[in-house]
């Protein structure tokens, strides 16, 4: 069973980074919306193109405009905060009893 554990542990921590680094763009994301940056560089067209659909579900279900103020890159933040704790937190715990 030590190996089905160690695969879950691997998946904990494969989903820990990988929701990190999307935290990281969302933040990046958010501050792109203070300046006016090129719509045609890359990087800033990679960045909309993977935060978009999050943030597109998140302003289609609730009302997160506030005077101007857009706060669903904060709802998506919460959103993967509580993902890294309860899912993986979860797997690592059940990694932790399957060693």
């Amino acid at each position: 069973m030590f190996i089905l554990g160690n695969f879950f542990k691997a998946v904990a921590v494969v989903l820990d980074y990988a929701l990190s680094i999307f935290m990281w763009i969302i933040i990046a994301r958010a501050v792109l919306s203070w300046v006016n940056p090129d719509p045609y560089n890359n990087i800033v067209r990679f960045i909309n193109n993977i935060t978009d659909p999050v943030l597109y579900q998140i302003r289609k279900k609730l009302p997160v405009t506030f005077g101007g103020l857009d706060i669903s890159p904060i709802i998506a933040m919460l959103g993967i905060i509580f993902v890294q704790t309860f899912v993986v937190g979860s797997l690592h715990r059940l990694a932790m009893t399957l060693s």
